[in-house]
C-alpha cells in the first residue's frame, strides 16, 4: 500500500511539474505576429552579413528551403515571417526582407541576409555593411 501511495504521489507531482511548464497563448488573428509579440516598433543598428550559394536548398530554421535569390534574412529573435526594412547606412540603399531563419552566429552582427539582399544593398563584394533594420509588418 505504501509503495502504491509513493507511486501515486510521484505521478501527481510529475504531472503538476509538466503542466506548469506549458503555456497557451491566444492571439487575435487580425493582429500581425510581430505586433502580438511587441516588435511593431523594433529597430536596431549594427553590422549585416550575408550567406549564399553554399546554403542553397538547405532547410532554414523556419523549415523552408533557403534560396539565395529571395529577399530573406536570419535574425536571432524576430518571429518568422516578419518583414524588415534594411537600410545600408553607407550608401542609403534599402530593401524589405522576410525573416525565415535564425542567426547570425557571429558576434557583433545583427542580421544575416540572402545573397540577393546583399547585392541589392550594394555590399556583396565587401561582405558586411553597417545597417539599420526596422520591422515594417
Amino acid at each position: 500500500m505504501l509503495n502504491l501511495c509513493c507511486k501515486l504521489f510521484c505521478f501527481l507531482g510529475l504531472s503538476l511539474l509538466i503542466s506548469s511548464c506549458t503555456s497557451i497563448a491566444f492571439f487575435n488573428s487580425s493582429i500581425k505576429q510581430s505586433e502580438q509579440i511587441g516588435y511593431s516598433n523594433y529597430s536596431e543598428i549594427g553590422l549585416a552579413s550575408f550567406y549564399g550559394e553554399e546554403f542553397s536548398g538547405r532547410k532554414t530554421a523556419s523549415g523552408e528551403l533557403f534560396n539565395p535569390n529571395d529577399y530573406t534574412a536570419a535574425h536571432r529573435i524576430l518571429p518568422f515571417g516578419t518583414k524588415v526594412k534594411v537600410v545600408n547606412l553607407e550608401n542609403g540603399k534599402e530593401i524589405i526582407v522576410r525573416i525565415n531563419d535564425r542567426g547570425p552566429f557571429v558576434e557583433g552582427r545583427i542580421i544575416d541576409l540572402s545573397k540577393a539582399s546583399a547585392r541589392a544593398l550594394g555590399f556583396l563584394n565587401k561582405g558586411i555593411a553597417r545597417v539599420k533594420i526596422e520591422v515594417v509588418e
